[in-house]
């Protein structure tokens, strides 16, 4: 008796209930026959949306896990890579589901390769930006308020995105370097270590002055110059004998090497003030030029017609 309640219980869950579920999942559009048959019903459909849900799910817990170290704004840097990741991923789901159904993908496939490579070429660039932002943001190597050259132009960095980051120069124009400059060029970064830097003003004086007196006149200069620091102690360099001075060089340090042109201006001032009130002169180049004169020789055609 048991065992026949067994056995109708089986056939109501294997026909009737599993039955029915097996008849959902398999209604849909059924077309050709054989190898060539292609079949898009309810379950194919349900199985597409589970796969966005756990490829949605699956990316965001990798980006949390990859972004987790990092402040508000960097994470927000990587939602727009993250997004593209996604969109290729429903791609890749989009492709499955179609070869599933019966549907032959190959010259999509092929189709896609091609279109593929050429946006890769085209793009080379922009991928190359978007790396060298993933690099810069990852290993800090370059940080908002760094001051850092390139191409001769010095600026202080005042953001960081994925493909470009912004600086402004000293006149205040905005900068937008691609950040794939930063992975394949030689940049300066001023403040890398930290955020003081060595600076210095050269000079030249006349030939016979007093070497000494420069030295204090010099160091004289930067002793209360505002901007340049006690700290390490400024010094002078005696660097050469040049063709018409002794080149001397005074050097300081800043903790702000962004104004220090204006800080090497006013000592410029200051040089050129205290060398005018203790008669130290700075000479500019001088060149001797002798002239030959030879006397001219008296025609003999003239002397014969005077005769």
């Amino acid at each position: 008796m048991q065992e026949n309640v067994t056995e109708q219980i089986k056939e109501v869950v294997t026909d009737d209930i599993w039955g029915g579920i097996r008849e959902f999942l398999e209604f849909g559009f059924h077309f050709g026959s054989g190898n060539k048959e292609i079949n898009i019903t309810v379950g194919l459909l349900i199985l597409v949306l589970f796969s966005f849900v756990v490829a949605s799910f699956l990316l965001k817990w990798i980006r949390m896990l990859f972004t987790r170290k990092m402040d508000a704004t960097d994470k927000n840097k990587f939602i727009s890579v993250f997004k593209f990741i996604k969109y290729i991923t429903y791609v890749i789901v989009v492709f499955a589901t179609l070869s599933l159904a019966g549907i032959n993908v190959t010259p999509f496939l092929a189709a896609s390769a091609a279109l593929l490579v050429g946006l890769g070429l085209a793009l080379q660039e922009l991928f190359q930006d978007i790396i060298g932002g993933i690099f810069i943001i990852l290993d800090k190597s370059l940080l908002v308020g760094d001051i850092v050259e390139i191409n001769g132009k010095v600026g202080r960095v005042i953001e960081i995105k994925l493909r470009t980051t912004r600086a402004i120069t000293r006149d205040d124009k905005i900068v937008i370097i691609p950040n794939h400059k930063f992975i394949t060029e030689t940049i300066y970064n001023y403040t890398q270590n930290h955020r003081t830097t060595r600076e210095s003003v050269s000079v030249g004086v006349a030939y016979g002055s007093d070497t000494e007196k420069v030295k204090n006149l010099l160091l004289k200069s930067v002793e209360n110059q505002k901007g340049v620091l006690k700290s390490p102690k400024p010094f002078v360099l005696f660097e050469d004998f040049g063709d018409s001075s002794l080149n001397f060089s005074v050097l300081f340090f800043v903790n702000d090497s962004f104004a220090d042109p204006r800080i090497k201006s006013e000592i410029r001032f200051s040089i050129d003030s205290l060398f005018r009130e203790n008669g130290v002169s700075i000479p500019f180049p001088q060149r001797d030029v002798h002239l030959f004169t030879q006397p001219v020789k008296e025609d003999s055609s003239n002397s014969m017609l005077e005769d």
